[in-house]
């Protein structure tokens, strides 16, 4: 087994290092963020940050690099205080991971990569009309991360949008059913294997499938 010590660490070259500590922590969700400026400009990134910070009240978070360039997504939201979070499927992922490349600050993504706006229910961000998980979020505030100066802005969603057939009576959505897509690193990507569900961890019991898998 491999042992790299944190004096390793620093010494790597910046990329490998980007790319390795980036994968480190495992699978995570993959989301196209939509936002739309004052004048009207709308904007859509992809994030690999995003985390779920509470139910009651219903709350998400994801975290911005540092300020030292221009953030659209992040001056879009001040300015507006709304945001809409997509979930990426495998049938428009290239399109999604584009939405990272550098692009002018009038133009649009949705333009740019061939991905539609869509506006529900009096909301002014813009949705991923693509996506089978829409979720309508305003903007409750942001911290900054002092370790590394990025930025983790607080979402409350408002608005949520699936396809009836993959949640289950409880509540549970089964993300698989619709090529959810998790992000591995930087430009890494997989569809996961639904394993099934377990039941509720006590003491007293060991651990069953409540729901198998495919």
């Amino acid at each position: 087994m491999t042992h790299i010590d944190l004096e390793r660490i620093d010494k790597l070259d910046s990329r490998f290092r980007a790319n390795f500590i980036n994968s480190l922590t495992g699978y995570k969700s993959c989301n196209l963020i939509g936002t739309r400026s004052e004048k009207g400009e709308s904007n859509l990134a992809i994030f690999s940050s995003l985390v779920h910070i509470g139910s009651s009240p219903a709350l998400l978070g994801f975290v911005l690099r540092p300020l030292t360039v221009r953030r659209d997504t992040f001056e879009n939201i001040k300015q507006t205080g709304q945001f809409t979070v997509n979930q990426v499927a495998s049938d428009f992922l290239n399109q999604a991971h584009q939405t990272a490349a550098k692009y002018k600050q009038q133009a649009s993504e949705f333009k740019e990569v061939g991905l539609n706006e869509q506006y529900l229910d009096g909301f002014t961000a813009p949705y991923v009309a693509e996506s089978k998980i829409k979720i309508g979020c305003s903007y409750k505030n942001h911290y900054l991360l002092e370790e590394n100066d990025c930025i983790l802005v607080i979402g409350a969603i408002e608005h949520i949008y699936f396809p009836d057939h993959i949640q289950d009576s409880d509540g549970f959505l089964e993300l698989d059913k619709i090529n959810s897509v998790a992000a591995m690193g930087q430009d890494g990507y997989a569809l996961p294997n639904f394993l099934g569900r377990l039941s509720y961890a006590r003491p007293e019991s060991k651990p069953h499938f409540i729901k198998n898998g495919a």
